[in-house]
């Protein structure tokens, strides 16, 4: 685990790029390349939000999840604030032997978990774990096709491991919008990143995962619980610090979970303690609350993707986007004349053809331009030391907002999580894992920044998460099974 705290070198906002900055102060005697940079930069100013902008998104943010939570406004909130049944957090007592499932992209992992004490009688977890790449026909074929691909992967695991003869507890990580009825049993309320199995949505998910172990009859398991991404690295992140009381995931997708107030939630009985409420933001913005944030290029890839119109604030951050929103951009720039002599080879002109992986490598390249040459050769473009320079400041633009919009969102939770307790001053650890956070190499900091910018008043922690996912859903199965044990002993 990896953890950032402190609120050093936090200027406020750029108003522009770094790259840009740089390239603007090198000695250049050519005028046209000057204006040039200057077109390219107009282009690219309105990637670029100012403090006031931010604070809006998070208040606009913070009145949906304010809907969310009310019984009267549920249904039309767009951050839908769905109750997740997890009350308790684990407190390093709960011992045995765990499985996890992980399933939220296009990777599916199967983990065994061993929960124990050391020597010193001190805590430990430890992982053994496979993963497995969903075919496209199991994403979107029937909802039996894909449970029935996830229960032959736990099959072939079990078989590696020696433990098919064992009924082990379960932990489901499901990473996709579910109506929680009990710890155990959810109901999928729409498909995400891609997925589009039919049969499943309206149905309990963790039903059609035991209806497919039944159907193999080669082994048995004990699914005990069911959870969100989101809400398995905040629980793993909190073995680690006992301030963890938010996780969020920034990867093919984005969302984020905390610790609310039981009174505030409405659609669960109860006014006692605290229930973790997964916030499904992805969606914020489905009923225009983004409009006069979202640029040309965002309405092209929500039109163009499998669920035009949905997850539009997710559109705006997440991996699944990132990339192809930046060749958007790159042909915007060709056709003004402005990149590679204003012609675009076939490939770039192929929508998903930039993946987001690059916009990392580029914004890593060490400044010989070696890495952005060699992706841009790989896409069938010749590029000058210009054109590379202007690929760059494209992908930071796109990336920075991307970490400026996801920084409101959170900050949002959790100045609002700070008025619920009515404290002046909170204290808390954020969880934090997926594929964009942990690689590229900027948008950490740039997001920390702004969530520390974004919320004063409050001393914010950053954990990283390994495994947290699946360790986290161990985790929870153990304390679901510990809190089973003790109401059957009462």
């Amino acid at each position: 685990m990896q953890s950032t705290d402190g609120r050093q070198d936090v200027n406020g906002l750029n108003p522009r790029c770094d790259t840009m900055d740089k390239m603007m102060k090198m000695p250049c005697s050519n005028s046209s390349v000057v204006d040039k940079l200057l077109m390219v930069d107009q282009i690219l100013s309105e990637f670029r939000l100012n403090k006031e902008e931010l604070k809006e998104v998070m208040k606009r943010m913070q009145l949906e999840m304010v809907k969310g939570l009310r019984l009267e406004t549920h249904e039309e909130a767009s951050v839908k604030m769905l109750p997740t049944y997890v009350c308790s957090t684990p407190e390093g007592s709960e011992v045995g032997d765990f499985l996890a499932l992980d399933l939220g992209g296009t990777n599916f992992r199967v983990m065994l978990v061993k929960v124990g004490a050391d020597e010193e009688r001190s805590w430990k977890v430890e992982t053994k774990n496979q993963m497995y790449s969903i075919p496209e026909d199991a994403m979107t074929g029937t909802a039996e096709m894909l449970f029935d691909y996830i229960a032959e992967c736990m099959s072939d695991f079990l078989d590696k491991h020696h433990i098919k003869h064992k009924k082990l507890p379960l932990g489901f990580t499901f990473s996709f919008p579910v109506r929680h009825e009990d710890i155990d049993k959810g109901i999928l309320l729409n498909w995400t990143k891609g997925f589009k199995a039919s049969g499943a949505e309206g149905n309990n998910v963790v039903g059609l995962l035991r209806d497919a172990i039944k159907r193999r009859g080669d082994f048995e398991m004990d699914v005990v619980a069911m959870v969100n991404d989101t809400v398995a690295t905040m629980i793993s992140c909190y073995y680690e610090d006992r301030s963890c009381e938010v996780g969020m995931i920034v990867g093919t997708g984005c969302n984020a979970c905390y610790m609310e107030e039981m009174r505030t939630v409405e659609l669960v009985e109860g006014e006692e303690g605290r229930m973790c409420v997964n916030t499904e933001w992805g969606a914020f913005g489905n009923n225009g609350e983004l409009e006069d944030f979202r640029l040309e290029y965002d309405r092209v890839v929500d039109e163009t993707s499998i669920n035009p119109g949905q997850q539009l604030y997710e559109k705006l951050i997440s991996g699944k986007y990132m990339g192809e929103l930046v060749r958007l951009v790159l042909m915007k720039l060709v056709n003004e004349d402005l990149l590679f002599n204003g012609e675009a080879s076939e490939t770039l002109k192929t929508r998903g053809s930039f993946e987001t992986r690059y916009v990392s490598q580029v914004e890593s390249d060490s400044g010989d331009r070696k890495q952005i040459y060699n992706i841009l050769s790989s896409l069938g473009v010749l590029p000058s030391e210009l054109d590379c320079d202007i690929v760059s400041l494209v992908c930071e633009s796109v990336s920075t907002r991307s970490a400026h919009m996801c920084g409101a969102g959170l900050a949002g939770v959790i100045n609002l999580m700070r008025e619920r307790r009515s404290q002046e001053a909170l204290k808390i650890t954020v969880g934090v894992d997926g594929s964009v956070y942990k690689l590229h190499p900027c948008f950490r900091d740039r997001f920390h920044k702004i969530v520390w910018e974004l919320a004063p008043d409050c001393e914010i922690t950053f954990i990283q998460s390994e495994e947290g996912s699946g360790r986290g859903a161990a985790l929870i199965s153990a304390v679901a099974c510990k809190m089973a044990a003790c109401m059957l002993t009462q």
